[in-house]
């Protein structure tokens, strides 16, 4: 892929020579935060696989009324545990939203997946059970659904689907944490769920970090095992007890070998320290992205992500589609003023991943996704923090303004 193609960033500007850059750093940590990491470099033995672990799953747990709940390396590897667990084989259907980061995909394709592209909705911009079901066939083994930007997708349509259906529902939740669906928090709807806490989320356990949860005690006595090396306790009969023996490398899922996608001590600490104050970011960033909407609300070049009834949105980003004036009609045209005029930069992101060299010679390049291809032509995303102060809020506001005010008189 071209990236200048999908990433059209005023990228002759060196990051330090914008005011708004686009930022690596989702979320500013706290002194409570650095003295949980603080303390288990000084005091925890063992640095992995140890008490910090069991409370972060507890806390993420509780927070999503009871399910088993796993830390993992990455959102990534929650995802690829999760292909595993419903033991994906070669040429089973999976269907995935075409507009989605390309993590959502690989774990499928690389075990041989047909996978078949939904299209998005073109207001709410996630897949909805309409769009899920002109992909399903009697063949279709799993779906997995992506709350992308932080709005969860209409679950109990999709549940309703896959009950009539038959197939497994997999929620990539890894930008809606703590978002929430009728009462329900993200994630909590499928049989298996997702989360990433990389750097640029809006929780991040230092740089990278996951959590899988689902319902079933299935999945939950096998999972310890697929985590790490196929690590298990020691029978508590074993003849020589006085010999201390931590593990047993003792686990069978049939054709599966397992991985180590553990994930630290120190990363855990700092994980149960960010959910404290969860709502609380989240909650931040809502405002602030309410604020930045309604105040663009005459600006109707711009089109941003709308809210179904009885959701919430967590603003992991803040994107809007384009829609042009009679002489600046690409989008283009406003990225680059807001870089080189205003010192703002905003990015193109989620080429269609039916147009990804990755996935076009793997043979699934076929798509009908006319919702997502004009999108994706037509969108931007804007930078936007929960560590953004009033001031850059309010130049952020400015800057977009004025240049659709410029573009108007173009």
């Amino acid at each position: 892929m071209n990236s200048s193609r999908s990433f059209v960033t005023g990228a002759s500007l060196r990051p330090q020579e914008f005011i708004l850059p686009w930022s690596g750093r989702g979320i500013n940590y706290t002194e409570q935060d650095i003295a949980a990491v603080v303390a288990v470099m000084r005091e925890a033995d063992p640095l992995t696989q140890g008490i910090y672990l069991e409370r972060f799953q507890n806390i993420f747990s509780g927070y999503h009324d009871g399910v088993y709940a796993f830390a993992v390396s990455s959102g990534s590897a929650a995802l690829e545990l999760a292909a595993a667990l419903i033991k994906i084989e070669q040429g089973d259907e999976i269907v995935i939203p075409a507009h989605t980061y390309v993590a959502s995909a690989i774990p499928f394709a690389r075990r041989g997946a047909k996978i078949i592209w939904a299209d998005i909705d073109p207001d709410f911009r996630v897949v909805t059970a309409e769009s899920i079901e002109r992909c399903v066939t009697s063949r279709t083994k799993a779906v997995v659904v992506v709350h992308l930007y932080g709005l969860n997708a209409p679950m109990d349509e999709i549940m309703d689907l896959a009950e009539k259906r038959d197939f497994i529902v997999i929620e990539d939740c890894a930008q809606s944490l703590g978002a929430s669906y009728k009462g329900k928090k993200s994630g909590a709807h499928g049989h298996i769920a997702c989360y990433s806490f990389h750097a640029q989320k809006n929780i991040t356990t230092l740089g990278e970090g996951g959590m899988i949860t689902f319902k079933s005690s299935e999945y939950s006595d096998i999972l310890p095992g697929l985590r790490h090396n196929g690590h298990h306790p020691f029978p508590i009969s074993r003849e020589c007890y006085w010999i201390p023996a931590m593990v047993n490398v003792d686990f069978d899922i049939e054709g599966v070998w397992p991985y180590n996608f553990s994930i630290g001590e120190a990363q855990c600490a700092l994980g149960i320290s960010l959910m404290s104050r969860l709502d609380e970011v989240n909650e931040r960033r809502r405002r602030n992205a309410r604020w930045l909407i309604d105040n663009l609300s005459d600006c109707k070049e711009l089109e941003f992500q709308k809210i179904p009834h009885g959701s919430t949105h967590t603003y992991h980003l803040l994107s809007a589609k384009y829609n042009g004036t009679a002489t600046a009609k690409n989008r283009d045209d406003l990225i680059k003023l807001l870089a080189f005029q205003f010192r703002v930069q905003a990015v193109v992101q989620y080429y269609p991943l039916y147009r990804y060299p990755l996935f076009v010679k793997a043979g699934l390049a076929e798509a009908k996704c006319p919702h997502t291809d004009f999108f994706f032509d037509n969108m931007l995303s804007f930078p936007f923090y929960e560590w953004y102060s009033e001031k850059k809020m309010e130049y952020l506001f400015s800057s977009i303004r004025k240049a659709i005010e410029i573009l108007r008189r173009t």
